[in-house]
């Protein structure tokens, strides 16, 4: 078998004094554990490249990172003198190895001649995004596995405009990696000479402090700022960077959850360091109800994702959906921009496909657009760097579900730091009017209609997993059902063949975004539900929506069609695997 080759080579090539020698002796001993560990490389997906740490070419270890890295120099250095010169800026979060995997990461960027600018201590992901602006870097490294759990680890890789690199760019650093040589690149390199040589430049708080500034440019209502917040970083790399921006915007009653203020690469006081998920705001619910707070916030560990509580009409304490989110943010923009006469006639709200449709009812009300993107950041960024070019279009607001959102452009990746503190803004704003957060997400429902999401993730790890997910895909692309709950489909797209087909005639249109292995099926009663394999996780995610006159008509949509959907994946297709 070829995983038993690569394992034995790696084998026979670490020397005894690595501590990965007797780690890979002792896994080879477990056949199906050290097959998964060889048997493919890791991949590049919608959030650059994660995975489990440990020995092995589908593992995040010091030897994979720096394959990655000597690609990625390699890449740089072919761009020319200039290119290298800007150099790559490489930041990291509170998680195991991520100093080390940040260093070795940069010393091999420098030891090919590239400027590598290393922070000097772990910041968050959308400090990553704005350095690589700010310095005028032609490329940046954050080391992240965002909210998965302990054992993870991870990689994303920038462009020169500091956003993600879409599939084009990432295809071309994919061939200079596979190119780059052997699997276990040995450290040649002395950190002391590459800094005396300015290829090694550490990052201090200058970069922080601009970034600061420029979170004023989102202020819409400056002197409003009485309300009273609880804010948790989930053992992450926001507190200090949150503490910085609270205090610009004026907001001085915070409380901070102390168990969660220091970065603990085990997240020791959660399951999971996700603030989509209710067990990660335990703490700061204790802190809320203890301190009469209006508001809870929680940033995730790499801080670009934002989950946000606040009082419901029994002023108990209610977590709101990432689309919801989205929603409160939008509709505030859109009201408060108009008011204060800046809302451009061409401003454009960019989403995911995934994303709540809300969203194109509350544009269409105020004469502007709202443009769709697959799901990753990456395209919505893609999108304001094209309209930055061509004048086209002005950008207002991106989201996405799954609680990641950008209201100013000086960040090109999703940013739950300046979410953060425009959230408080909101919250400020609407208590000095007497009203609360979830009062006006209801007087939003009753304008636009009731809109339900869902979001249901079935996770299956390892090469039989994978297997799996390629089933559940190839399933519903090859034998396409036409009625889901007894409610026919309407519409079919696939975005993998970049095809979409109306169910009552037949006809054929062109989708016009890069492929992906998405389907998405609308039906006749406008709801829908996309399916795709994760691009970071070994899961097959699924998303259902549907809108109803009622809360309770759109929660009973919703329910049905999802409980049809997952019946007929865990009966039909997962037991014929």
């Amino acid at each position: 078998m070829q995983w038993k080759i690569k394992a034995q080579e790696w084998l026979a090539q670490l020397t005894d004094e690595d501590p990965m020698k007797l780690e890979l002796t002792e896994l080879l001993q477990n056949e199906q554990q050290a097959e998964d560990c060889f048997y493919k490389d890791l991949e590049f997906g919608t959030g650059g490249m994660r995975g489990v740490m440990g020995p092995g070419t589908n593992r995040l270890n010091i030897y994979t990172v720096r394959k990655v890295a000597l690609g990625l120099a390699q890449y740089v250095a072919k761009q020319g003198k200039s290119a290298m010169k800007r150099g790559v800026v490489i930041s990291y979060d509170s998680r195991h190895l991520s100093e080390e995997f940040a260093l070795e990461m940069a010393k091999v960027i420098g030891g090919q001649g590239v400027t590598a600018y290393l922070f000097d201590a772990l910041r968050p992901t959308p400090l990553l995004s704005f350095a690589v602006r700010h310095l005028q870097a032609f490329a940046g490294v954050m080391i992240t596995a965002s909210h998965n759990p302990p054992e993870y680890n991870g990689l994303k890789v920038y462009g020169e405009d500091g956003a993600q690199l879409p599939p084009e760019a990432a295809d071309v650093i994919i061939e200079y990696i596979e190119k780059s040589g052997s699997d276990l690149i040995q450290d040649t390199v002395n950190t002391k000479q590459l800094q005396s040589q300015g290829l090694l430049v550490y990052i201090g708080d200058a970069v922080n402090q601009a970034y600061i500034k420029e979170l004023q440019t989102i202020r819409i209502n400056k002197e409003v700022n009485d309300v009273s917040i609880v804010f948790t970083a989930l053992h992450g790399t926001a507190s200090k960077p949150m503490q910085q921006a609270f205090e610009s915007f004026g907001f001085d009653n915070v409380q901070y959850v102390k168990e969660q203020e220091q970065p603990d690469p085990n997240f020791s006081t959660v399951k999971s360091p996700n603030p989509e998920e209710a067990g990660a705001f335990e703490l700061a619910i204790q802190y809320g109800e203890e301190d009469g707070a209006d508001l809870l916030l929680a940033t995730d560990p790499d801080a670009d994702r934002l989950g946000v509580a606040v009082r419901d009409e029994q002023q108990q304490f209610k977590l709101l959906t990432g689309n919801q989110i989205g929603t409160v943010i939008l509709n505030y923009l859109l009201e408060e921009k108009l008011k204060a006469g800046e809302l451009p006639r061409n401003s454009t709200v960019m989403k995911t496909i995934v994303s709540t449709d809300i969203v194109s009812a509350m544009t269409s009300k105020y004469h502007i657009e709202t443009v769709n993107v697959l799901t990753g950041f990456k395209f919505i960024a893609e999108k304001i760097h094209d309209y930055e070019k061509s004048k086209e279009r002005s950008f207002l607001f991106g989201f996405e579900e799954s609680y990641g959102y950008l209201i100013g452009d000086f960040v090109r990746d999703k940013d739950a730091i300046q979410t953060a503190v425009f959230m408080a803004e909101i919250a400020a704003v609407y208590k000095a009017r007497g009203k609360t957060i979830y009062q006006v997400l209801q007087e939003i429902y009753e304008e636009y209609g009731y809109y339900k999401e869902q979001t249901v993730s079935i996770t299956l790890e390892g090469k039989n997993g994978a297997g799996q997910i390629t089933n559940i895909m190839d399933s519903f692309r090859n034998t396409v059902p036409t009625n889901i709950s007894n409610i026919n489909i309407q519409r079919i797209e696939d975005y993998q063949s970049s095809e979409a087909i109306d169910c009552s005639t037949g006809m054929k249109t062109k989708i016009d975004l890069p492929t992906s292995n998405v389907l998405k099926y609308t039906l006749e009663n406008d709801s829908w539900l996309v399916i795709r394999p994760s691009g970071t996780e070994p899961k097959c995610k699924f998303y259902f929506a549907t809108k109803g006159q009622s809360e309770q008509e759109a929660t009973e949509n919703l329910q049905m069609i999802s409980d049809s959907v997952l019946n007929m994946v865990n009966t039909e297709i997962l037991q014929k695997v």
